[in-house]
């Protein structure tokens, strides 16, 4: 397995974005670490749950489709099925995630993932299952524009309540 920060073997530019690294790839594990921002934060100043559930996605995705043994070339590409996660407190400063292969077949991997705080402490936990895939079937899809909140606090064409 690759040690220290090494480049994304595929380019996620929503991963780009929340500022992942990732530093070990191969065997059936992956690791990946975050330096907490201002925009990965919730209203508590501490990791937004969504931070960590996204860091966790990704090390386990990458789990599933790193090389195996010698010689190995890269998997296909995977999709989330499913995904169950535990917080079990909240998370600061510098993170590390571990995502872990823990069983695959044809067309299933079954991962588990963990993060940690610069302690080392557990902040959550994560179970999961992706399906390879080597083509991702998609059609033309019409977006709906967003809503943008106005100065006042109101959201464009409504009082906000659903």
């Amino acid at each position: 397995m690759s040690q220290g920060k090494i480049a994304f073997p595929l380019r996620v530019p929503f991963v780009e974005t929340l500022g992942f690294e990732l530093w070990a790839f191969g065997g059936g594990r992956a690791e990946l670490r975050v330096n907490l921002e201002e925009a990965h934060l919730n209203s508590w100043d501490v990791a937004h749950g969504g931070v960590l559930m996204t860091l966790l996605d990704v090390a386990m995705a990458h789990a599933a489709r790193s090389p195996q043994g010698a010689n190995a070339e890269l998997g296909p590409g995977v999709a989330t099925i499913e995904m169950k996660t535990t917080f079990m407190r909240a998370a600061e400063g510098p993170l590390r995630a571990e995502g872990q292969l823990l069983h695959k077949t044809t067309t299933l991997a079954f991962c588990e993932g963990s993060v940690f705080d610069e302690t080392g402490a557990l902040c959550a936990h994560a179970t999961a299952t992706f399906k390879y895939l080597r083509a991702l079937p998609a059609r033309a899809r019409q977006a709906k524009e967003l809503q943008r909140a106005v100065d006042d606090g109101e959201p464009e064409g409504g009082s906000g309540t659903s």
